[in-house]
């Protein structure tokens, strides 16, 4: 991998340092006095109406339980959804009514967040912020309009459940696009673990006991239990991750039995790739093709070619490849971690690729610095009314993760709260004072990166760096927005940003 970091504080996007004035405009919310948009507002409510409607109406139902894969050999007793999966999308028209029946028939309370979506605050699948947590044998009907077209998908909001296999993508199309491509493969990247070598939770366990810090150095990944010293990435600024997966996977299959997508030589074929991963950034890319990047979380983007390209947790590209004749290694390189997911693009004769193919890296992969938002979503320049400083804090050695220095307590996900206004223009700065990277997501919303970026909904913050970004609060309600690496997460770096009442 490319080691220059002055070309490639690309994932930061915009970094700077926080000066006074820029800091003039922070909110300090008096919780006192200060009264917040309920979930279930008549503000909310105006909110969903005043999205478009085709009066179709999707209807799904979808069952959290506990089942038994086979992993390439391996049997892992896990957690999943029974009606959607890695490999079985849900998918509708933008303008749709979805309307999912969830069933909880897993041991412990569960949720689902529709990961990416501008929609209603009430069916957002926070517990305490938004909805109550669905008991074991109890049921929840999520119920909203799907807001825009793109590439989404949803997971539980409750403790590290999303590094089990309760996830799947979201497809929301819009039949008014023009097509360019003949096929579509949707590609989920995952690190997995459960029901392998530990389950979440205890590993979760053993990271809050808290790790050396080998201050960047690159050591080359040990393995130490369930946790990693010394996976590093300069991609990354340093360390890369701090979870020991046995697999990685694309669909749901590892890479010794890795899925293959069959088509014809010269057909042009979208990838909706998404990372569903818990603690692992991928580096994707077809062997032998060139991407055209289109879409970033969901919204187009200037078409930009490239060999590969970079996801942290939770991001997701489109991107569309003209597809050549024989087979081909489909890879995501785990980052930092000397190890990769494999699925098989075939178009004709030839030998299947091995789990040692590599991706070839000739040139930078692309990030979100490298793209421009398309002219039709870019958010029109204004004046910045109020902006938000969210500094990223903590360390491996405590295992403190926390966003201004306060750790999140989902019991109480209000108690910090950061207040804006509807219509207003807000900038948030997210400052990462740690010595790791961070994607950082923001519930219910898009917001632009910095000079005609692209419009996104998770971003990845480099060690030292600040992205500023900047969103139109035209969505009422009470979003969480954190670190989508799920240990930090979980660990404390949330906070809400709520709107306040006029």
């Amino acid at each position: 991998m490319p080691t220059d970091l002055n070309r490639r504080q690309f994932l930061a996007a915009g970094a700077l340092t926080l000066a006074a004035a820029g800091l003039a405009g922070c909110s300090s919310t008096d919780k006192k006095t200060t009264s917040f948009v309920e979930p279930g507002s008549a503000a909310v409510t105006a909110a969903e109406a005043k999205r478009r409607r085709t009066g179709t109406v999707v209807q799904r139902a979808l069952t959290a339980e506990p089942v038994t894969l086979d992993l390439g050999g391996k049997t892992a007793k896990t957690w999943a959804y029974r009606g959607a999966s890695a490999a079985e999308p849900l998918r509708g028209n933008v303008g749709d009514t979805l309307k999912i029946a969830l069933t909880n028939n897993l041991p412990d309370p569960t949720t689902v967040h529709w990961h990416g979506l501008a929609l209603r605050n009430d069916m957002d699948g926070v517990p305490n912020l938004t909805q109550k947590a669905v008991q074991p044998a109890g049921s929840f009907d999520y119920e909203f309009t799907l807001p825009e077209p793109g590439t989404f998908w949803f997971h539980p909001h409750v403790g590290v459940q999303l590094d089990r296999g309760l996830y799947a993508p979201l497809i929301i199309d819009d039949p008014k696009e023009k097509a360019d491509y003949d096929k579509e493969w949707v590609i989920v990247l995952d690190d997995w673990l459960d029901g392998v070598t530990a389950t979440p939770d205890q590993v979760l366990k053993e990271l809050g006991q808290g790790m050396m810090d080998h201050g960047g150095m690159d050591m080359g990944p040990m393995r130490m239990g369930n946790t990693l010293m010394g996976a590093t990435s300069p991609l990354l600024g340093g360390d890369a991750g701090d979870v020991y997966y046995p697999l990685y996977l694309i669909n749901g299959r590892p890479a010794n039995d890795p899925q293959t997508f069959t088509a014809k030589p010269g057909e042009r074929i979208r990838l909706r790739i998404i990372n569903a991963g818990g603690d692992t950034a991928f580096c994707f890319g077809v062997a032998g093709h060139t991407l055209t990047i289109t879409h970033a979380d969901g919204f187009p983007v200037q078409p930009h070619e490239a060999e590969n390209v970079v996801l942290g947790m939770g991001e997701r590209y489109d991107a569309v490849i003209t597809a050549g004749d024989g087979a081909f290694a489909v890879i995501g390189e785990a980052l930092g971690k000397q190890d990769q997911a494999l699925a098989v693009l075939r178009t004709g004769a030839g030998s299947a690729p091995t789990s040692k193919t590599k991706l070839p890296q000739t040139k930078d992969p692309a990030a979100a610095v490298d793209l421009k938002a398309a002219d039709a979503v870019r958010l029109p320049e204004r004046a910045i009314d109020r902006t938000l400083a969210l500094e990223l804090t903590g360390s491996m050695g405590k295992y403190d993760w926390a966003i201004n220095g306060k750790r999140m307590d989902m019991g109480q996900p209000m108690r910090d709260a950061l207040g804006v206004e509807a219509g207003e223009r807000v900038a948030l700065e997210f400052k990462n004072s740690t010595k790791m990277w961070h994607p950082m997501h923001l519930h219910g919303h898009t917001y632009q990166h910095p000079g005609g970026g692209p419009r996104k909904d998770t971003s990845i913050v480099l060690p030292g760096t600040t992205l500023r970004v900047e969103l139109d609060a035209d969505n009422p309600g009470r979003w969480l927005t954190h670190c989508h690496n799920v240990y930090h997460g979980e660990a404390g770096m949330m906070t809400t940003i709520a709107y306040q009442e006029k």
